[in-house]
């Protein structure tokens, strides 16, 4: 990697190694392959998008693969990647200020810095975040000494924590960057105990406040062993370094605490002398055309917080797919603005869809898969068959508008066209998820 000098010019700034800044200034090295490119990141490796496949108008697979960033520059040549996390930005003076002390001038900005756990606990040693691969390795180790844990969360890695087996495979020694999909491949995932792991769910419930040994000594009250049964649960004899108290009136110990309870956008590098608009959980608003409320700074993934009137079929999630394509919308945006062309919203924002993998099934959602913002103006739809698929599709006044398909249904590209075009479907009823009717043939 060659060294960019101080004071260096570029008309294209982006700050973030992750997918959508390495998407954003992927196009914009497309886009403009006489300009140079500056791709700002604290990491010495990158994320890179491969094995793309396209599964429907709307929905894409693909890897996420860590690579050091001089394979991106070899790739892109009019790329230059600074490794260096961001100081101090000055928006009024389209500067930044690096931690490692030099200073660079932007014409355009685009911002992709994603976010960070949002710990149920600041500053408790026993309370572990997953975002990252230092953090995934911080976990490691803690699990390597671990007989019990407690997982809080319901989302994407909480239940492939849960669903792990214990594999013992090499821990990979590349540090820094933020988890692909697949994060738990090339971990370690192993706690002292020989014998296969047991889960206890316990649902419709909060942590109400976590205490250490000390508090809980003093609490003078008693915590629950491994529930054997559902109706037997007995007081908890070990002592333990930690203890989970829940709305519901019960208390575990365990060794230490994944918080699995979503993220917040990394902002705080640029706040500071930069009047941004901010969303409510607290990202960079950005309008249409990813435009942030400052002349010339974009964002785009995690750290940003769409603020256009969105489609009724799509929502902002903080996903890999998202920050795909907010990262090539961006360039797109800057792009247009700089050659003052006009540009319309990418169709990606039209539906919301996201297609992954859980306990080895295939996963999708589409639109308001659960029913977000409809109150009880909806009805369910539901087919399953044991062990091979599961289908749910939410209604509203006689059309689809939302859907989960778990399995390989071979049902998301007839859901989604249904979802798009806002179809009449009252006259099929309950037939609409017959499995003797190949509905496929009448919407395809």
């Amino acid at each position: 990697m060659a060294a960019t000098p101080s004071g260096a010019r570029s008309r294209f700034v982006v700050v973030g190694g992750g997918i959508a800044g390495v998407t954003c200034a992927e196009k914009l090295a497309m886009e403009f392959p006489s300009e140079d490119i500056f791709l700002m990141t604290a990491s010495p490796v990158i994320k890179a998008v491969t094995n793309v496949r396209q599964v429907s108008k709307t929905l894409e697979e693909f890897d996420v693969e860590e690579q050091p960033s001089s394979l991106l520059e070899k790739r892109y040549p009019n790329i230059k990647v600074i490794q260096s996390g961001v100081e101090q930005l000055r928006s009024d003076e389209h500067k930044i200020f690096t931690e490692d002390g030099k200073e660079y001038v932007y014409e355009k900005l685009c911002l992709c810095a994603g976010a960070k756990p949002k710990l149920i606990s600041e500053g408790n040693p026993y309370v572990l975040g997953i975002r990252d691969t230092d953090s995934a390795q911080a976990f490691q180790k803690n699990l390597a000494q671990a007989e019990r844990i407690v997982v809080v969360g319901n989302g994407g890695i909480a239940l492939e924590l849960v669903e792990e087996k214990e594999r013992p495979v090499a821990a990979s020694d590349k540090l820094g960057s933020a988890l692909g999909p697949d994060w738990h491949e090339g971990l370690s995932l192993k706690g002292t105990k020989e014998f296969s792991h047991k889960v206890h769910i316990e649902v419709l419930c909060e942590v109400k406040k976590i205490h250490l040994q000390q508090e809980f000594l003093q609490l003078q009250q008693t915590s629950l062993a491994f529930p054997k049964e559902v109706k037997n649960v007995e007081p908890d004899e070990v002592l333990w370094p930690v203890y989970v108290e829940l709305t519901n009136g019960k208390i575990y110990g365990c060794n230490f605490i994944v918080s699995a309870t979503g993220v917040v956008p990394n902002v705080t590098p640029f706040l500071a002398g930069n009047n941004f608009a901010l969303g409510e959980d607290g990202g960079l608003k950005v309008d249409k055309h990813m435009h942030t409320s400052l002349p010339d700074i974009y964002a785009a993934g995690d750290i940003c917080t769409a603020s256009w009137e969105p489609s009724p079929v799509w929502h902002q999630m903080r996903l890999w797919t998202q920050a795909r394509q907010m990262g090539w919308y961006a360039a797109k945006c800057m792009a247009a603005d700089t050659l003052g062309e006009s540009i319309d919203l990418d169709f990606s924002f039209e539906l919301f869809a996201h297609v992954t993998k859980f306990f080895n099934y295939k996963v999708v959602v589409l639109g308001k898969y659960n029913a977000q913002g409809l109150g009880l103006d909806h009805e369910l739809m539901l087919r399953c068959t044991k062990g091979q698929e599961y289908v749910k599709v939410v209604m509203q006044s006689g059309r689809m508008v939302g859907a989960v398909l778990i399995g390989d249904t071979d049902l998301e590209e007839t859901f989604e066209n249904l979802i798009l075009n806002q179809m009449d479907l009252s006259a099929y009823g309950e037939d609409l998820l017959n499995p003797d009717v190949d509905i496929e043939d009448y919407f395809d």
